[in-house]
Order: structure tokens, then C-alpha cells, then sequence
């Protein structure tokens, strides 16, 4: 057997574990401001303030906009998921048991990923709702006034996520779900999670802030109002461990998110 064999298995098996966490191991990284390659503790963004126009005078200066910067500084912490593989069960690990696990690795950091997404969505100030009742169209359309009420962009970057309860109050909504509103892109067609509508795309995550057992927060924003800094995406490191017989396979990624503008994201309290 070639000595370096298992370093094809840790390259392997890094694969494996991109692969889930790109796939399947976060729903909302990719809905955000997102920022990779991160040096250092802590990074940057930017919240840049709205420019005004002005008249110039033939020959005369262009008007100068002077936007307001506002730093954010997001903070970076390092996550890590392990487990233990015995010497004589890798004898018995075939491909789809090793995906099993690099899978699970790569689900607990993308879980983590979200988590830390959704903390930061919670310090939203603008709410709708007071938790008396589940998603309705009309606080929806509340929400909807408050984003437009503050110019924030209908661009196509518009999301929401909602709770698993309220993924099925959206479906009782006609206008969500009949194509004599939204044409072809059925929920209820395509069985999936993800679906555009209002001009926003809606996700469904189960990992939402929960309080009292009938408290769910669900969030409608602007991909712009949170950001997410990665200073190392998932890597994978593979040791050996002589008094337990065993591979250590570790997983670990160093992440932060931040709110960057308050004023692009909607908090909706509904009832569970």
C-alpha cells in the first residue's frame, strides 16, 4: 500500500465535506452581503448613505454627493465539528459511509453558519405583528410598506425566511400559491423550499428564534442589511491518535455576521 494514501483519503474526504456544506449545510449565506478571505479577527463593511443630486453651472464644479461611510465591524469566530474513526472500522468505510460523515461535519458548520446569520437578523429593530396571530398576507404587506417606506431597493435581492409553520400558512394564501397569481412557479410543483413571490424570494429554515413555544420570529429583508465574513472556509484535518487506534477527522471554519443596516430588514412576530 503507497504510504500517502492517506492523504488521498483527507483530500477525498475534504471534497466530500465542501461539497455537503455548499449543497445542503446552509440555506441563508448565500442571500447576504458575504465577504471571504478574511485576515485577522475581525473585518469591515460599509454602510453607505444615500447621495443628492445637484445642478451644475456651465463651467461650473459637479456637485459633490459627500456620502456618509459608517463602518461595521463584524467579529470572527472559530467553530469546529469532530468525530472519532476506528483504525479497524475504516477497513469496513466504504465511499458512501465516509460521505456520511463528511456530511454530518459539514452539516453541523453549516447549521452554525446560520445560526450566526439569524443572531444577527435578531437585532433587527423594525418589527411588524405581535405574535397573535400566524403569517397573514396582511403583515406581510406590512413589512412590505416598511421596506418600501425607506426606499430600500426591490432589486430581485429581496428575501424572507420563514418557519416551517409559516411555510404552511403561505401555502393556504392564494395569491402564494395559485398560478392565476405567480404563473408556473408552484410550491406545491416543484416541492421545494425555496419560491419567488412579491418580488421576494422565500426560504424555509427551521432554525429560527422561538420563544415561549408560540413566539416565531421570521424576517423579511434586503440581501445588503446583514453581512457574513468567512476567514476560513471548511477545512478539513485528518490525524492519527496511537492510544485510541483512531483517526481524528476535524472540521473547522472561522465565520461572523453582522447587521449592517437596520433599515433593510423586517422582523415578523407570528404566532406558532
Amino acid at each position: 500500500m503507497s504510504v500517502s494514501i492517506d492523504q488521498v483519503f483527507v483530500k477525498q474526504f475534504e471534497a466530500d465535506v465542501h461539497l455537503a456544506y455548499q449543497q445542503m449545510g446552509t440555506k441563508l449565506r448565500s442571500t447576504i452581503r458575504s465577504k471571504s478571505g478574511v485576515v485577522g479577527k475581525s473585518t469591515t463593511f460599509q454602510k453607505i448613505g444615500k447621495g443628492t443630486a445637484g445642478i451644475k453651472s456651465r463651467h461650473g464644479m459637479v456637485p459633490v454627493m459627500n456620502l456618509n461611510h459608517t463602518p461595521i465591524e463584524c467579529t470572527l469566530q472559530d467553530y469546529y465539528a469532530g468525530d472519532w474513526v476506528d483504525a479497524l472500522d475504516e477497513l469496513k468505510i466504504n465511499i458512501d459511509e465516509r460521505r456520511v460523515v463528511a456530511s454530518a461535519g459539514a452539516y453541523a458548520l453549516g447549521r452554525t453558519t446560520d445560526e450566526l446569520i439569524i443572531a444577527a437578523m435578531a437585532t433587527a429593530t423594525e418589527n411588524v405583528g405581535d405574535y397573535s396571530t400566524g403569517l397573514t398576507k396582511s403583515l406581510i404587506l406590512d413589512a412590505l410598506e416598511k421596506l418600501n417606506t425607506k426606499d430600500v431597493p426591490d432589486d430581485g435581492r429581496r428575501f424572507a425566511v420563514v418557519g416551517v409553520k409559516q411555510w404552511n400558512e403561505l401555502l393556504g394564501i392564494a395569491e402564494f400559491s395559485s398560478a392565476d397569481y405567480v404563473g408556473s412557479d408552484l410550491p406545491f410543483i416543484t416541492g421545494g423550499e425555496v419560491k419567488r413571490w412579491l418580488g421576494i424570494t422565500w426560504l424555509m429554515h427551521n432554525g429560527l428564534p422561538l420563544s415561549s413555544s408560540t413566539h416565531r420570529d421570521c424576517f423579511i429583508y434586503h440581501a445588503s442589511s446583514v453581512g457574513h465574513a468567512c476567514g476560513q472556509e471548511v477545512k478539513t484535518d485528518i490525524s492519527w491518535n496511537g492510544e485510541r487506534a483512531a483517526h481524528f477527522i476535524s472540521n473547522s471554519m472561522s465565520q461572523g455576521a453582522v447587521l449592517i443596516d437596520a433599515d433593510g430588514i423586517v422582523r415578523v412576530k407570528c404566532g406558532e
